[in-house]
């Protein structure tokens, strides 16, 4: 059964686990040799627990994951950013460990993801997909997701 919970302190080591293999499965998209952990939410490429561990402890983040009976299967990463009065959700990462998906755990993590936003009072939420990524564009757009911004970038070496 598919369940989506806020993540503990002895779930540190599997979110970590995950984001090495979100990192990872984003490597061979177009445009990953040039993103910064700025433009993918925050998250370091490289998942440590000084990356991590500010999910499950600062009130302006939280981790949520999700799970196949009793295995944590997925992870979702949200964070607040605040100017102003405005709140602004952003996804730094919505993902599902490849044997996993299908079974609607992503949409679940996002639904829950979005209820985590709401009660923060944000106003909206952005999340990131890498050009070429169909399969996440289409995640996005199916919950109701649009772009509205594409960064362009020419190396000058």
């Amino acid at each position: 059964m598919e369940q989506v919970r806020t993540a503990v302190d002895e779930d540190l080591g599997r979110l970590i686990e995950l984001v090495g293999a979100f990192a990872g499965s984003r490597a061979g998209h177009r445009g990953a040799d040039l993103a910064r952990p700025e433009d993918g939410g925050g998250l370091a490429p490289e998942a440590s627990e000084a990356s991590v561990a500010p999910y499950l402890t600062q009130p302006s983040r939280t981790a949520l994951v999700g799970t196949l009976d009793a295995w944590v299967a997925g992870a979702a990463l949200c964070r607040v950013e605040r100017a102003g009065t405005t709140h602004r959700g952003v996804l730094d990462l919505c993902f599902v460990e490849e044997g996993a998906r299908e079974v609607g755990l992503g949409h679940l993590l996002l639904e829950s993801a979005l209820e985590w936003f709401r009660a923060q009072g944000c106003t909206g939420v952005d999340g990131t997909a890498q050009p070429g990524d169909r399969a996440a564009k289409n995640f996005f757009e199916s919950a109701g997701f649009k772009a509205r911004l594409l960064v362009m970038h020419r190396s000058l070496d």
